[in-house]
Formats: structure tokens, C-alpha cells, sequence
């Protein structure tokens, strides 16, 4: 492990963000010296982050904590253009208010994590689009355009991949690193940015932006990327099989996203409470050597740590009773997901569905047949069984892990 003298790199490297450095010696002495401001680029593409994004906000946590100053960097502007990098196909266009609506709602996350203001350490959030929709497309490419080659582009990952899939990458896309460079030169002009940090599939953006910030205005700025990050068992984070896990609570109730957490692979416990918590690295160490049925501990921990984070106390804290509840006590807790039903009788089947659990008819009836169903904890194996609406509330779970209400209308 390299050994940093700088509270920033030390930190980092500690918990395991670090993949790539454009220069450690450097940026080591100059976090040592004093504030660094560093940003994150973030686009807009939804009213919620998911988290698949949750280490790159830590990483902006991280860089308060160690007495600097973070940037979230909204991609008002480049939200319009599309980042090709990891993709297969052109992302919708969204208009103009559909992407400031998806900015208000993704920065109330950002206030929970990070404290905004106008002191030296102090995070703040801007938008690009206040800088590129200004700019004249003369303009641009008599200014940026000699500092790029279509050779040089033409080797990066996000359009080397799309390429090879024979997967049609347009000219607007194609144009999106250039545009994130750009916006490296106009942070480091106009905030004073020193530091770009983002995951391993933007280094060659985050190197475009150092160079284009050196050459234009021989300024010297940093890139740091975090390693790719994926679950014990090779799953992309922040994706399920019944979707993404969003950051805000009016995308996915505080139950469920709880749930993710506590139902994390063995594996990832550990790195996962370094990654996406504040505990102390000494109790981390702990909790992970933790095995059998005791390493179940160690990931409530973990749900209520990281809710509390996101969510806030009073969500961890509903979120744990319920699964309290639902789990050692045979009770229905109150997170869970409710489905009104009228008259004396609903099918398994349309319950299935109508709670969320199944996305067709055809998908439930799968479940039944694989003997994923129960009502009440009792496995149900014949897909026309009705269940009799004759309690207030009658349990219905999807596997181990999802449960639901039936509440007589």
C-alpha cells in the first residue's frame, strides 16, 4: 500500500476509493499545503440518482471530511448531449425543464451528504449548462478544437466499445468528452478546481480535461478515478432484477432500500461498510471478520448506516422495525408494500403483480410454480389459488426477502 502524508489520499486509499492517480505525488503535496477543491460530474438523465452513483457522492463526503472543498457538478448541459462511456445505445432527449426538475430533486440527496455554503470547505453545486449552452460552435472549435485528434479519440473505451458492438455512436455523443473537458478548464477558471475524481470508466475524459486545462491555461490540475465497481458475484452496482436502487425516497421507499443493503453478498460486507459509511475503520475491521449466521449482525449495520445516510434516522430506524417485524416476528411492518383489494378473494397471480413483485401474469405464475409463493407462510404451488380476504391483513412473499400486504378495501 503507498503511503500518503496528505489526510485526503490517506482517507481515500484507507477505504478503498483509489484505482488510478494522473499524478499521487503531486496531488499529495498539494492536499497537504491546503484547500483543494475537486469536483464530480453528475448528469440528469432522472429525478434520482441510483446507487451505482452513491460511491463517487461518498468520494465528495470524503474530500469534506478531510477539510476540502467539494463540487457536484449537474450536467444541465451536458444531460442534452449523452455520455457514450458504458453504453450500448443513445440516451432520450430531455427538455430543458425536464432536466431542471431531475437537478432540484436529485440535490436534496446532496444536502443530506454534504454540507453546502460559502465557507472554504463548504460544497456547492453548479450547473454546466450556465457555461455550454453559451458557448458559439465557432467558438468552440476554434478554442478546443485544435487540443483534440480524432485518433486520439477514436481509442478511448466509450467509443472503442460501441464501435466494436457495431453500435451506432453519433456525432453528438461523440462530442461528450469534449464538452467534459471543457468543463474541467471552465471549474478550474471560475472555482478555483484543482482535482477531477469520477469512476475508472472516465479516465480518459478526466485526462482529456487535464490536458485541455494545461494547454489553454497551463494550469496544473489532478485526475483520480475509483476502481469499477461491481458485487461479489459480478453484478453491476445499483441494479436488481426488479430494477434500480434509488437514491431518493419518493423512487424507492426506504424498506426496500434498505433491504439492498441487508441483503448484500457475504463478501461485500466489509468493503461496502468502508465504501458507503462513516463507521470507524477498527469496528469495520470487526464486524467483517464476522461469519455464519452472525455476519447477518454485520449487514443491519450496514442497511441502517447507510439509510441513515441517505434516508435519514427516522427511515433506518422504520426500515429496521419492519424488517424486525416481518422477519422475527411474524408481523407485517409498516413499510411494506400495500395492495387495496375489493370484494372476498384476489389470485395469488394478480396479487403477485399488483404488489410489485411480478411484472406480468406470466412471470407469477412462475414464481408459483417455482414455489416462490406464500401467503401467510404458507407456500402456495397452484397458480389459480384464491386468496380469501378474510383478516384485515394477510402477508404475501415473493422468495425470502419480498413481502407484501393485502388490505381488504
Amino acid at each position: 500500500m503507498t503511503t500518503y502524508s496528505s489526510t485526503l489520499l490517506r482517507l481515500l486509499d484507507e477505504r478503498g476509493y483509489i484505482h488510478q492517480l494522473t499524478d499521487a505525488h503531486g496531488l499529495d503535496k498539494l492536499a497537504s499545503a491546503g484547500v483543494v477543491p475537486g469536483y464530480i460530474g453528475f448528469d440528469a438523465t432522472a429525478p434520482s440518482l441510483h446507487v451505482g452513483s452513491l460511491v463517487q457522492i461518498m468520494m465528495l463526503r470524503r474530500l469534506q471530511q478531510a477539510g476540502h472543498k467539494p463540487i457536484v457538478l449537474m450536467g444541465g448541459g451536458t444531460t442534452k448531449v449523452g455520455d457514450p462511456s458504458g453504453k450500448d445505445e443513445s440516451r432520450k432527449m430531455l427538455t430543458g425543464d425536464n432536466i431542471k426538475a431531475n437537478i432540484a430533486s436529485i440535490r436534496t440527496v446532496f444536502e443530506k451528504l454534504l454540507t453546502f455554503g460559502d465557507g472554504p470547505t463548504d460544497a456547492v453545486m453548479v450547473d454546466n449548462d450556465d457555461w455550454l449552452s453559451q458557448l458559439g460552435y465557432v467558438e468552440l472549435l476554434r478554442t478546443v478544437g485544435p487540443h483534440f485528434t480524432i485518433n486520439r479519440m477514436m481509442t478511448f473505451d466509450s467509443v472503442k466499445l460501441r464501435l466494436e458492438r457495431e453500435q451506432p455512436l453519433t456525432f453528438l455523443e461523440f462530442n461528450y468528452m469534449i464538452l467534459q473537458a471543457y468543463d474541467f478548464r471552465e471549474l478550474a477558471l471560475t472555482q478555483g478546481c484543482r482535482l477531477q475524481m469520477g469512476g475508472s470508466d472516465q479516465w480518459g475524459n478526466i485526462v482529456n480535461g487535464i490536458e485541455l486545462t494545461r494547454r489553454m491555461e497551463s494550469r496544473e490540475v489532478f485526475g483520480l478515478t475509483t476502481p469499477l465497481l461491481t458485487t461479489a458475484d459480478g453484478a453491476k452496482m445499483g441494479k436488481t432484477a426488479a430494477g434500480a436502487v434509488w437514491l431518493n425516497e419518493d423512487a424507492l421507499p426506504a424498506y426496500d432500500f434498505w433491504q439492498y443493503w441487508r441483503n448484500v453478498d457475504d463478501r461485500d460486507v466489509g468493503r461496502f461498510l468502508r465504501l458507503f459509511t462513516d463507521l470507524p475503520l477498527d469496528e469495520v475491521a470487526r464486524l467483517e471478520t464476522l461469519s455464519g449466521s452472525e455476519i447477518n449482525a454485520a449487514k443491519t449495520v450496514l442497511a441502517n448506516e447507510v439509510t441513515r445516510l441517505v434516508r435519514g434516522d427516522t427511515a433506518a430506524s422504520a426500515a429496521e422495525a419492519t424488517a424486525s417485524a416481518t422477519f422475527a416476528g411474524g408481523g407485517l411492518g409498516q413499510d411494506l408494500p400495500v395492495l387495496v383489494c375489493e370484494g372476498d378473494a384476489i389470485g395469488i397471480v394478480d396479487a403477485l403483480v399488483g404488489l410489485g413483485f411480478a411484472a406480468s401474469r406470466g412471470e407469477a405464475k412462475r414464481l408459483v410454480a417455482g414455489g416462490g409463493a406464500r401467503v401467510d407462510g404458507n407456500p402456495v404451488t397452484d397458480d389459480s389459488y384464491a386468496i380469501p380476504l378474510n383478516s384485515n391483513e394477510i402477508r404475501v412473499s415473493s422468495g425470502k426477502k419480498k413481502h407484501g400486504i393485502l388490505r381488504k378495501g
